[in-house]
């Protein structure tokens, strides 16, 4: 603990030294230590049950004042990591596009024609510098920083097959499965640059390659000269808070059918995708607005987004995101997300029978079903024949008629019970298998308390994946490292299967109360 302290301050020395510094406190507070970067508005601090080591408000904050500013010079971009001439030769040489599109980086850079490079390649171009810098150690110009990065994630990418499985629904096994073929084959692509760059053996893994992947995708920035986003120290330890409740002129977006339906793509690509905030945004621009690159200051800026009192820990809203695009990107989820949602399984008639996307028809983290999926279902429940004719009331939010809404209402309740029925585990067992991985001291009590549990399959299932099949007493057994990184990203996927069947639950409640009322 005492030389993780010291690590500490190390960095925020060097960090201060770049210029990087919170914003200045009132003229009544105290000037913090100018060997630190941080002291006036921010400190480093532990929050244990929202998302672990993170930043906390050294005094009252209000809401859009200015907490850090980290200067360009300070960020680590493919553009500051290329000035090595013999990564910039390297990269120039593996170019994965036609011989008309390779062109020297710095050349591409100076004309503004950086988009000649796939979006793809770019990403593993910055992965590859990340490597590269790691490959320096000491020498890195930014090894303090990278000597603070964590040494493993939970992104999906990173799941074993027993953690994958463990998430029991097929959407999250698919979203599991492609992004670990997706780490595998951008890997692939690049191991003969990293080899001409003579990479050391412990950097051309796989194992390295997902972390540093991971490190990108959980980490970077955005920045308007390059897709690929950017490394930002001290700024990147600001932990996740989601947008909020959709207000009502965002609901209203919804619903548009999906040929007018406006979506940003890029919150969807990972990365921390935040924008500059300013004193006159409007109350749809807030919920995605925390601090951005500024031109005239020449450095990355970040605001409160809320008003803090001291204590309080200071957040940043990456995007909105659902719990599994939270565990695909960044490896966390929260227990209370309110942009999470739940897909059901709807037959092809009813994708037929409305120009709804797909993707707007979810049922939302409460249970109720969204605008457009009662929108879908009460016209596929109407005849053919009468939907031109009432069209116009479905698209207004209007139920059609009693025996409609009854019907659509018990196919809901239905659908949600036979996926909750089909899964091979209960919310009764899952909030008890829960319980006893957050209760235990150790793995000998985990094994105890879960004796008398229906998920002991399971159980028997991780055992057999690291080799402990043949334990019977383990009393004093001590978990391999691996062991461990694979019963916390168990409990990830407990937590997200558990939330997913929470919402289906909800869903049949809410389906109850419906019909409830048609009978009174």
């Amino acid at each position: 603990m005492e030389q993780e302290k010291q690590n500490l301050e190390s960095f925020l020395t060097w960090a201060a030294q770049l210029g990087i510094s919170d914003s200045s406190p009132p003229t009544n507070q105290p000037q913090h230590s100018p060997s630190s970067c941080l002291g006036s508005s921010l400190c480093v601090a532990h929050f244990p049950h929202s998302g672990g080591r993170g930043l906390g408000a050294v005094r009252d904050l209000r809401k859009g004042e200015i907490v850090l500013r980290v200067p360009k010079s300070a960020l680590m971009t493919r553009e500051s990591v290329m000035e090595d001439e013999k990564l910039c030769f390297a990269v120039s040489r593996h170019s994965c596009l036609s011989s008309a599109q390779v062109n020297n980086y710095r050349c591409i850079v100076e004309l503004g024609s950086e988009h000649l490079f796939g979006y793809g390649f770019i990403i593993i171009v910055l992965i590859v510098c990340l490597l590269y810098e790691m490959g320096k150690g000491k020498t890195s110009r930014w090894h303090p920083y990278l000597m603070h990065l964590p040494q493993t994630y939970d992104i999906l990418a990173m799941f074993g097959e027993f953690e994958k499985r463990a998430l029991q629904v097929d959407e999250a096994v698919w979203v599991t499965e492609k992004a670990i073929l997706k780490a595998k084959s951008e890997w692939k692509e690049a191991l003969a640059l990293m080899e001409d760059l003579m990479f050391r053996p412990q950097f051309l893994t796989l194992k390295a390659w997902v972390w540093a992947a991971a490190t990108i995708s959980s980490r970077t920035l955005h920045i308007p000269w390059d897709e690929a986003g950017c490394l930002c120290p001290v700024g990147d330890l600001f932990n996740y808070d989601a947008p909020g409740e959709e207000s009502s002129d965002i609901e209203g977006l919804e619903h548009l059918p999906s040929n007018s339906s406006i979506h940003d793509s890029n919150l969807f690509n990972g990365g921390k995708n935040i924008m500059v905030d300013a004193e006159q945004f409007d109350s749809r621009s807030q919920r995605l607005t925390d601090g951005g690159f500024e031109e005239d200051v020449n450095a990355y800026c970040f605001y409160a987004r809320a008003h803090y009192k001291k204590g309080d820990q200071v957040l940043l809203c990456y995007g909105t995101y659902t719990n599994l695009e939270l565990l695909e990107h960044y490896g966390f989820l929260l227990q209370e997300n309110p942009n999470d949602k739940v897909f059901i399984p709807l037959e092809p008639a009813i994708y037929f029978s409305t120009s709804w996307s797909m993707e707007s028809l979810y049922i939302h983290h409460n249970g109720k079903p969204s605008f457009s999926l009662l929108a879908a279902l009460r016209l596929w429940a109407t005849p053919q024949n009468k939907r031109k004719s009432v069209g116009h009331l479905v698209y207004s939010g209007s139920q059609l008629s009693a025996d409609n809404e009854i019907f659509i209402t018990k196919w809901l309740s239905k659908t949600c019970a036979t996926v909750l029925k089909n899964l091979p585990t209960s919310i009764d067992e899952d909030t008890l298998l829960l319980n006893a991985m957050h209760s235990s001291q150790d793995f000998f009590t985990f094994m105890e308390i879960t004796k008398p549990m229906s998920c002991r399959e399971e159980i028997y299932t991780f055992l057999d994946a690291h080799d402990m099949k043949d334990a019977h007493n383990f009393t004093g057994v001590i978990l391999s490292r691996k062991a461990r990184r694979s019963m916390d990203r168990w409990k990830l996927a407990v937590q997200w299967r558990l939330k997913y069947k929470k919402v289906l639950s909800d869903c049949i409640s809410y389906c109850n109360e419906i019909l409830d009322s048609f009978i009174k």
